[in-house]
C-alpha cells in the first residue's frame, strides 16, 4: 500500500486524508497537536497520526518524507519549501495547495533532476480558478480566437441560510489572513490600460458584480492579476483582472476599518485595556459618547450601518483585550474569531465566477463559467472540500501514474487540469458555462 505524508491537521486537511484513504492509500498525518490528526482520520482504518512540530523535529521530518511515496503539505506556506527540499532529497512528489513563491520556484532544476514533480496552487483559489480559466483558454486558443477580456472572482462565504450577521461574513479560513489580504496593493490590467491601487484604497474600488443565480455581490480586486498575461499565455488580452467576492457592506466597513487604523500592524502595549479604551487611544478621545466620536472620526453619522457593524462586533464594549494581544489587527483579529464562526448545522459557500470576451475572425462571444459550491451541514465545509480535494485527486494521479510531470509546476496545462476537473465534477464540484454572443 502507498504511503502518503499529510502535514498539518488544520481546517482543509480532512477531506484530502478521506479521499486518498478511500482510494486505498496509507496516510500519515502529521501534526503539532496529535490529537487534532487524531479526529481527522476517525473512521480510516489505513490512517495514523504522527506529532511533529514542523519548526523543530527535523529528524523526524526527514524520516517520515523518506519513507513516504508522496508529500502533501497543509501547513502555513512558510514551511513549503523545507519540506519540498526533503521531497527532492529523495525523489519523491510534493504537493501543496498554496501560491508558488520564489523560494519555490527556484528549486525547479533540482526538481527536474530529482524526476519529481513539485505541485503548488492546486486548492480552489489558487486552483480551481487556474484550472477551470486555462480550459477555456485553450479552447478558444485552439479554435484559432484571441482573450481579449479575462476577469475571475472568488468568495468564500456564508451560504444565503447562515448569511445572518452585519458583516455577511464568517471564518472558513484564518481571520488574520483575511484581514492582511486587506493591506496588500493592487495592480491589474483593463482595457489596456495598467491600473495600480495602492492598499489604503483597496476597499474604494470595489464593484457591484451580478453572479447568476447568486445575486450581488462586491468585487474588489487582488494582488497582482497582470502576472497572469503570462501565466495563463494571453499576451493578446486588453484585461486582466482578478479580485474577491464579499456581501454588500463588506468593502465600506473594511475601508473605516482601515481608515481607523484597526489593520495596523505596529506593536502597543493593550495590558487592563477595554475594547472601548483602545478605540478611544485610536481616534484621540477621552471620553463622552465613544459611538458619536467614532463615527465623526471616521466621517460617518452615527446612524451609518457601518457604526452598528462595529458596535455588533465588540469594538465600543468594556471588554478586556486578551493578554496576548500586541497589535490594533490582532485585537480585531480576536473579535472576527469570537463573532464570526459558523453554528453547527451552517453552511458555507464558494462562489466562483470567470467572464471571458473571446475574438474570433468572424464573431465575438462572451464566457461565463461559475462555480457555486455549499458545505455539507454539520460535515466538511465548502472551503474544506474544494480546496482539499484538487490536491487530494492530484496526488492520487500521481501516485497512480497518470501525471508524470517534472518540476516545479501550478495546474495549468491540460495534463493535469483535464484529469483534475474530470474527478472533481464525479465529487459534484463543476462550473457552468455559458456563452453569448455579442
Amino acid at each position: 500500500m502507498q504511503k502518503v505524508l499529510c502535514l498539518g491537521a488544520g481546517l482543509v486537511a480532512r477531506p484530502y486524508i478521506q479521499y486518498l484513504c478511500k482510494h486505498g492509500f496509507h496516510v500519515i498525518v502529521a501534526s503539532r497537536t496529535k490529537s487534532k490528526a487524531e479526529r481527522l482520520i476517525e473512521g480510516c482504518e489505513s490512517a495514523e497520526a504522527v506529532t511533529l512540530n514542523i519548526k523543530t523535529d527535523d529528524d523526524l521530518l526527514d524520516k517520515l518524507v523518506a519513507e513516504a511515496d508522496l508529500t502533501c503539505s497543509l501547513l502555513p506556506y512558510t514551511y513549503h519549501v523545507k519540506a519540498a527540499k526533503l521531497a527532492i532529497k529523495y525523489r519523491k512528489p510534493f504537493c501543496t495547495t498554496s501560491y508558488i513563491s520564489d523560494e519555490m520556484q527556484a528549486l525547479d532544476d533540482e526538481a527536474k533532476k530529482a524526476g519529481i514533480l513539485v505541485l503548488n496552487e492546486c486548492g480552489v483559489d489558487p486552483g480551481i480558478d487556474h484550472m477551470s480559466a486555462m480550459k477555456i483558454i485553450d479552447d478558444i486558443h485552439n479554435k484559432g480566437g484571441k482573450v481579449i477580456s479575462f476577469t475571475s472572482f472568488t468568495g468564500g462565504l456564508p451560504a444565503p441560510d447562515a448569511n445572518n450577521n452585519p458583516f455577511g461574513y464568517k471564518l472558513s479560513w484564518s481571520p488574520r489572513g483575511v484581514l492582511l489580504a486587506g493591506r496588500n496593493d493592487a495592480h491589474f490590467l483593463r482595457d489596456g490600460k495598467d491600473v495600480v491601487i495602492p492598499g489604503p484604497e483597496l476597499f474604494d474600488n470595489y464593484e457591484i458584480m451580478e453572479v447568476p443565480g447568486m445575486g450581488k455581490f462586491e468585487g474588489y480586486p487582488n494582488r497582482d492579476s497582470t502576472s497572469y498575461i503570462d501565466i495563463y499565455s494571453v499576451p493578446e488580452t486588453k484585461t486582466m483582472l482578478r479580485g474577491t467576492f464579499r456581501n454588500p457592506g463588506w468593502c465600506t466597513t473594511l475601508k473605516k476599518i482601515a481608515d481607523l487604523g484597526l489593520l495596523e500592524l505596529d506593536e502597543h502595549v493593550f495590558e487592563n485595556m477595554t475594547y472601548a479604551d483602545m478605540m478611544h487611544k485610536l481616534i484621540d478621545s477621552k471620553n463622552g459618547d465613544l459611538q458619536s466620536a467614532v463615527a465623526k472620526a471616521a466621517g460617518l453619522k452615527k446612524s451609518d450601518p457601518i457604526i452598528s457593524r462595529l458596535d455588533w462586533l465588540g469594538l465600543f464594549n468594556d471588554t478586556e483585550i486578551p493578554s496576548n494581544v500586541t497589535t490594533y489587527l490582532d485585537a480585531l483579529c480576536h473579535l472576527f474569531e469570537e463573532k464570526m464562526q459558523y453554528a453547527p448545522g451552517e453552511r458555507d459557500m464558494i462562489v466562483m465566477h470567470h467572464e471571458f470576451i473571446a475574438e474570433y475572425s468572424d464573431k465575438k462571444e462572451k464566457i461565463t463559467s461559475t462555480l457555486i459550491d455549499y458545505g455539507i451541514p454539520n460535515g466538511d465545509s465548502s472551503m474544506s472540500r474544494t480546496v482539499a480535494l484538487p490536491v487530494a485527486v492530484a496526488s492520487r494521479m500521481i501516485l497512480e501514474g497518470q501525471i508524470t510531470l517534472t518540476g516545479v509546476h501550478r495546474p495549468i496545462m491540460s495534463e493535469l487540469y483535464e484529469p483534475i476537473l474530470s474527478e472533481l465534477e464525479t465529487l459534484g464540484i463543476k462550473l457552468e458555462d455559458r456563452i453569448t454572443a455579442l
